[in-house]
C-alpha cells in the first residue's frame, strides 16, 4: 500500500497529535472538527509519564508547553474561612511528580500547540464545522466510504480514526452502538469556566474548597484577567443511583439550563460560591462534562480505530491526556512499521496499548471522592488526611512512598514506548 489516506475526527489534543505522527509516516491526513473553530480554554490538564516521553520526541513541543503553563505554581486547600490548611507544589522532577504536574496546561492551549505543529504541513488538512454522518466498509481490505453531515464531499479513506472524546458520536457510527454504550459513569461531573471577578490578587497558588454533598470548587488566577473556576459534583459510585442523570438532562437543554442546574445545587453553599455563580452566568467559555471511563471490547474494527478518550477515557486518574498522546504515537508508529499490512499495524497498536490502558485507567485511591466528601465529618477527616500528605511531600525522600499511592498517574514512564522510524 502506498501513502495512506487517513481521516481523523476531532481536533482536541488526540486528533492533532495523531495528525502529526501520521504525517511523519507519509500519510495524507484530513482532520475534521464539529465545532466551527479550534476550541480554546477548558480545564487545566496534566502531561505525565508516557505523555512526557511522547512530548520530548517532538521538537519544540516541551518548550511550547512550558511557555503556555497557567500562572499556577501550586494548589492550597482552604477551609470555610478561606485560610489554607494544606498546599501541594510541584516536585520539580517530571519522573516523580506530585499532585501538581510540572507540565500543566489548559486543554485548549495544548490543542493549539499541537494544531500549530501541524496546520502548515502539506500532508495535513483541517476542516472545521464538520462531522461524520455515515461510514460503510464491506471488508477489511477495502477503504471506508464516509459521508459527512455538513457538506464536505463524500470520500473513501484507508483508515478512519475517532478522536472525538468519551461521548464520541463517531464511535457510535463506526461500532454500530449507542453513544453511551461502553461508557462507565463515575457518578460525578465537572464544569470549567472563566469569570471577570478577580479573587487571587495575583497569587500563583490556586485555592480549593469543599462543601457537604460532594461539592468541590477550585479558583485560579486567569492570565487574561479575572479567575479560572472548576466546580465538581461528586457522588459515591456505591450509591446504586445514576447521580449524573439530572446533570445530563440539563445538558441536553443547552448551556443556560446547565448553568442554572449548577447554580440551583450550589447557591448559598458558602465561601466564594455566590460570587462565582454570579460570574458564571456571563461566562463565555463555560464547559461541563460528566466524569466517565470508556472501555470497549476492541479499540479497532476493520479500518476504523479509536484513540484517546473515544476508546479508553481514563476518568479522574490524571493520565487521560498522556494516554491519548501515547495512543496517537503508537497507532501511527505501528501503522508505519507494518507498511503494506494495515490489519497487522492495527493489531500491534491494540496489543501494545492494552497493558498501558489497563494500568492508566486504574483510579488512584479516593479519587475523586476525596475532593468532595458527602458530610461535614467526612470533610474534616479528609482535611486531616490532606494535611498529612502535604506535610509528607514537603519532607521529600523520607515520604517518597506518598507519591506511590498514585503511581499509575504520577510515576515515570514504565511502558517502554519504542522509537519508530519515520518516513517524513
Amino acid at each position: 500500500m502506498s501513502h495512506l489516506n487517513v481521516l481523523i475526527v476531532g481536533a482536541s489534543v488526540a486528533g492533532p497529535m495523531a495528525a502529526y505522527w501520521f504525517a511523519k509516516t507519509g500519510a495524507n491526513v484530513t482532520v475534521i472538527e464539529r465545532f466551527p473553530e479550534l476550541r480554546k480554554g477548558g480545564q487545566a490538564i496534566d502531561i505525565r509519564t508516557t505523555g512526557v516521553t511522547v512530548m520530548r520526541k517532538i521538537p519544540g513541543m516541551e518548550e511550547s508547553v512550558r511557555a503556555n503553563r497557567p500562572p499556577i505554581d501550586g494548589l492550597s486547600f482552604v477551609g470555610d474561612d478561606g485560610r489554607p490548611f494544606a498546599t501541594m507544589m510541584p516536585t520539580g522532577d517530571p519522573n516523580a511528580q506530585s499532585l501538581v504536574s510540572e507540565y500543566e496546561i489548559y486543554r485548549g492551549d495544548l490543542a493549539e500547540v499541537l494544531y500549530n505543529l501541524t496546520k502548515d504541513n502539506e500532508r495535513v488538512k483541517y476542516v472545521f464545522g464538520e462531522q461524520v454522518a455515515s461510514m460503510e466498509q464491506r471488508n477489511d481490505d477495502e477503504p471506508v466510504a464516509v459521508e459527512f453531515a455538513n457538506g464536505h464531499p463524500a470520500s473513501t479513506y484507508d483508515l478512519v480514526v475517532a478522536c472525538d472524546g468519551s461521548t464520541s458520536r463517531t464511535r457510535a457510527v463506526g461500532l454500530g452502538c449507542g453513544v453511551r454504550d461502553h461508557i462507565h459513569s463515575l457518578n460525578s461531573w465537572a464544569a470549567y469556566f472563566s469569570i471577570k471577578q478577580k479573587f487571587m490578587s495575583g497569587s500563583k497558588i490556586g485555592q480549593a474548597w469543599s462543601a457537604v454533598g460532594g461539592r468541590w470548587m477550585a479558583i485560579g488566577d486567569d492570565p487574561a484577567g479575572g479567575s479560572k473556576i472548576i466546580m465538581m459534583g461528586i457522588k459515591p459510585r456505591s450509591s446504586g443511583q445514576d447521580a449524573t442523570l439530572p446533570f445530563r438532562e440539563a445538558a441536553k437543554q443547552g448551556t443556560d439550563a446547565l448553568k442554572e442546574y449548577i447554580a440551583r445545587n450550589w447557591r448559598g453553599a458558602g465561601w466564594k460560591v455566590d460570587e462565582v455563580l454570579e460570574g458564571m452566568v456571563e461566562s463565555e467559555d463555560f464547559y461541563a462534562s460528566e466524569l466517565v471511563q470508556v472501555k470497549v471490547p476492541k479499540i479497532y474494527q476493520g479500518r476504523f480505530v479509536l484513540v484517546g478518550d473515544a476508546g479508553y477515557a481514563a476518568g479522574p486518574t490524571g493520565s487521560g491526556t498522556s494516554l491519548a498522546m501515547a495512543g496517537a504515537y503508537v497507532l501511527a508508529g505501528e501503522i508505519g512499521r507494518h507498511k503494506g499490512d494495515l490489519t497487522a499495524g492495527l493489531q500491534a497498536y491494540e496489543e501494545r496499548m492494552e497493558p498501558i490502558i489497563k494500568d492508566m485507567q486504574k483510579i488512584p485511591p479516593g479519587v475523586p471522592w476525596l475532593l468532595g466528601p458527602q458530610t461535614a465529618w467526612g470533610i474534616w477527616l479528609r482535611n486531616i488526611f490532606f494535611m498529612i500528605i502535604a506535610w509528607g511531600i514537603s519532607l521529600g525522600g523520607y515520604f517518597s512512598w506518598v507519591g506511590g499511592l498514585w503511581s499509575s498517574s504520577f510515576g515515570g514512564d514504565k511502558y517502554g514506548l519504542p522509537d519508530y522510524e519515520w518516513e517524513a
